[in-house]
């Protein structure tokens, strides 16, 4: 299927195991699925889940396979070979650590170099299993107030977060990934946990702008994707960020200039009930400016959504275009190929070198 033909859908959702059943083909063939996303049940192994990927990508070759996949706690794929990669926190430690020089430019460029390896692993390991996609690098500022965030975090310091998180997307890119800077505009003020809770962060516009979204402004046309925070801010709108216009729109998408998808987060969370139904969710999702909603573990919303959603032919058309970047331009190594291939080696060699992998 080439891609001037391929026309995802604006709903991405997850599959219920590590093979899909005959309700997740469903869903998958459904006109308004444009991604899934996969979670640490549908991974038992590099063998099987290469497979599960096969198999989604042989009903729908135009869906994005997703996964959350950071490093740290969230990783969802740990056994087989795969590289346990650092929390990000680790990645802004070694920024202002010192090394043989004095200088603190070079601690600066050798978590720079860390954080481009990180990236390079990151991607290609998945993409030899065929995932297309991680929501990642996280953009959170790290205030020490969110235990969500916490170590997923670079640095409290925006230029911190926008150099590595630069790098890291540099990584992903040498590996044909696109990227997903998360959560606009900021969660790591907000101290709820918006899976659980509605978090509420009382900071005025003008404070966020100048703080938590500096590294959204500054990656600029390197950022391909963002996913919006479930975070109200009252000051700014009584929605949460992924169903403001104000922020989507007027932000986002004027004010800063991003032509990139923006994903919800999930509709199944807490933090998205205050739209009340899922349907009505995804509704104000799409109408605030997302271009694809999320909804995991609840395969009967998902159900409600593709049954009942509502997109105009021209909503959708525009935002296929966009998800359509996001698609891998290359063809990627087998995972044997890949343990031979020199960028590899090399990138590993440098995480352990910084004993940032065992």
């Amino acid at each position: 299927m080439s891609k001037a033909i391929m026309k995802p859908g604006p709903i991405t959702l997850d599959v219920v195991g590590q093979e899909l059943n005959a309700e997740d083909r469903r869903r998958i063939l459904h006109p308004l699925t444009g991604g899934v996303i996969l979670f640490g049940r549908n991974f038992k192994d590099r063998k099987q889940l290469t497979k599960l990927t096969a198999d989604i990508k042989k009903l729908r070759p135009d869906v994005l396979v997703s996964i959350d996949h950071e490093g740290g706690r969230v990783q969802r794929c740990r056994e087989d070979g795969f590289t346990h990669l650092p929390a990000m926190r680790k990645l802004g430690e070694l920024w202002l650590a010192k090394h043989k020089s004095t200088h603190a430019a070079e601690s600066a460029a050798l978590a720079m170099a860390a954080a481009t390896a990180c990236g390079y692993v990151l991607a290609t390991e998945l993409r030899a299993c065929g995932v297309d996609f991680s929501f990642a690098p996280v953009l959170d500022l790290d205030f020490g107030r969110s235990g969500v965030i916490g170590d997923r975090s670079f640095s409290r310091d925006p230029q911190i977060v926008f150099a590595l998180a630069k790098s890291l997307n540099e990584g992903l890119r040498l590996a044909g990934m696109a990227n997903c800077g998360k959560h606009f505009p900021g969660h790591g003020w907000a101290e709820a946990d918006s899976h659980v809770a509605i978090p509420v962060d009382e900071r005025s516009l003008q404070e966020i702008l100048n703080d938590d979204a500096k590294p959204y402004e500054w990656l600029d046309l390197s950022l391909a994707a963002v996913m919006p925070a479930h975070v109200i801010y009252p000051k700014v709108d009584q929605n949460p960020a992924g169903f403001s216009k104000i922020w989507l729109h007027s932000v986002l998408r004027q004010e800063l200039g991003f032509e990139g998808v923006i994903f919800s987060d999930d509709l199944s969370m807490e933090g998205a009930s205050v739209a009340g139904s899922v349907v009505k969710g995804a509704e104000m999702a799409l109408d605030a400016g997302c271009d694809a909603v999320l909804i995991c573990n609840r395969p009967d919303l998902a159900d409600q959504l593709l049954s009942k959603l509502k997109v105009s032919k021209t909503k959708q058309a525009e935002s296929a275009i966009r998800l359509n970047k996001l698609m891998p331009n290359s063809s990627a190594p087998s995972w044997t190929e890949l343990q031979n291939e020199a960028q590899y080696q090399h990138a590993k060699g440098l995480l352990q070198h910084l004993k940032l992998i065992s």
